[in-house]
């Protein structure tokens, strides 16, 4: 098996301009032919901490992505295949749009698993992160690769969860239908094998963990049957996933720019270039897998890996950008702090990028700033925040990301 990690190409910045192309097709039985016939075929799979494997007693053999791995090999033996794995826990479609080019895309997939329902919230929706979804579904399909949707359930959605009240469900197995993608639904799955029986439960989800959301390998091993059933299905009916003439949630999404904050130049006084750090709290977390930069805002500067002495605090950084919805990519630590922002000169919320980091160790950091404001020109301040009592404090950011219009990011 071979697992790829890395990406296969690293440009600066990474923007998508997808069009429409309806017709254009992406054949499920044609992976299941060149398989067969032993081709060299991608298999890549996107989405949270599900995907990846978290609670799983070994994330590489017993995840549904490892499960769904061994089965393709084993179904296959002529074929050579690798396994891209773009998981990062506690993200959703909205940054999954701006990761797709560089964790996806770059490796020319054959096959494409997509889990976001439960991350984004099974039981709302919201405008911007549907079309984020949707734009996903469709610069993938476009490129040619078949989906495999994946709606991943925790604990709550089998015992006491309602149907009818998972929004998100409905609205992505509406989008499979419209895009003829095949869908993974392991709630369904799940519920037939638990039948509320509070014991079988209890193996999926040990209560003994503490974790609703993440299962033990029996409950990993369900999603990846999920999956196999759904992938069989489509091939058995010879699917193919086709784009619509008009997206269902807009594409905005479908006009994106990921602009490393490293080419803003000239930065602020106090804004540093460095690199991410190659240890984190989970392997998913491991920012140096996803970032290609990263760009500093601090207040002090490191001697060692304890010792700092202070500096002069970094100054705010101000940008335009062209588009509709603005979030920011980087790397939370335990010596991150806060950040406020600034759109349009109107002041907005303080954000705390050390949200994730202060949970035990390196995280990752992404934050949408604002979204659904009207397809143009705005400014964008970000400004550090720095006590007085000069406790070392920093903002550690990779990139400014744009989706809706002409998507541009520019230095003010």
């Amino acid at each position: 098996m071979k697992i790829s990690h890395k990406p296969a190409g690293g440009a600066g910045i990474f923007s998508s301009a997808a069009r429409n192309s309806a017709g254009k097709g992406a054949a499920f039985y044609d992976f299941h032919r060149r398989a067969m016939a032993g081709a060299r075929l991608t298999v890549a799979f996107m989405g949270g901490s599900l995907t990846w494997g978290a609670g799983a007693s070994d994330p590489q053999r017993t995840s549904y992505r490892a499960l769904i791995s061994r089965r393709l090999e084993q179904a296959y033996p002529k074929a050579h295949f690798t396994f891209v794995d773009a998981a990062i826990g506690g993200s959703g479609a909205q940054l999954g749009a701006f990761r797709l080019q560089r964790d996806v895309l770059a490796y020319q997939p054959d096959l494409f698993f997509l889990d976001f329902t439960l991350n984004d919230n099974t039981y709302q929706t919201s405008p911007d992160t549907l079309a984020a979804y949707e734009s996903i579904m469709h610069r993938v399909i476009t490129a040619g690769c078949p989906v495999v949707q994946m709606i991943l359930a925790s604990r709550f959605d089998i015992e006491q969860g309602l149907l009818e009240k998972m929004v998100r469900r409905t609205a992505h197995l509406a989008l499979a239908r419209v895009y003829h993608t095949v869908v993974g639904d392991a709630i369904t799955l799940m519920r037939r094998h638990c039948r509320g029986q509070k014991a079988k439960l209890d193996v999926l989800w040990p209560p003994e963990r503490f974790d609703n959301t993440h299962p033990a390998n029996a409950g990993y091993a369900l999603y990846a049957q999920a999956a196999w059933q759904a992938l069989q299905k489509a091939i058995a009916a010879k699917m193919v996933c086709r784009v619509p003439a008009r997206m269902c949630h807009g594409d905005r999404y479908q006009s994106i720019r990921r602009v490393p904050v490293a080419t803003l130049a000239p930065l602020p006084p106090g804004w540093h270039l460095a690199q991410p750090y190659t240890a984190s709290v989970a392997f998913d977390f491991m920012m140096s897998r996803w970032l290609d930069s990263l760009t500093v805002a601090a207040n002090f500067v490191a001697e060692d890996r304890v010792k700092t002495r202070p500096s002069p605090p970094a100054q705010p950084l101000r940008v335009g950008f062209h588009g509709s919805t603005v979030l920011v990519f980087g790397e939370s630590t335990p010596r991150s702090g806060k950040y406020r922002i600034v759109v349009d000169g109107r002041p907005g919320p303080e954000f705390d990028a050390g949200k994730m980091g202060r949970g035990g160790g390196n995280a990752h950091l992404w934050q949408v700033l604002a979204e659904g404001l009207p397809v143009g020109e705005h400014s964008l301040e970000i400004q550090p925040i720095f006590e007085p009592s000069g406790i070392p404090a920093e903002v550690r950011l990779e990139s400014i990301c744009v989706a809706g219009g002409q998507a541009k990011v520019w230095r003010l």
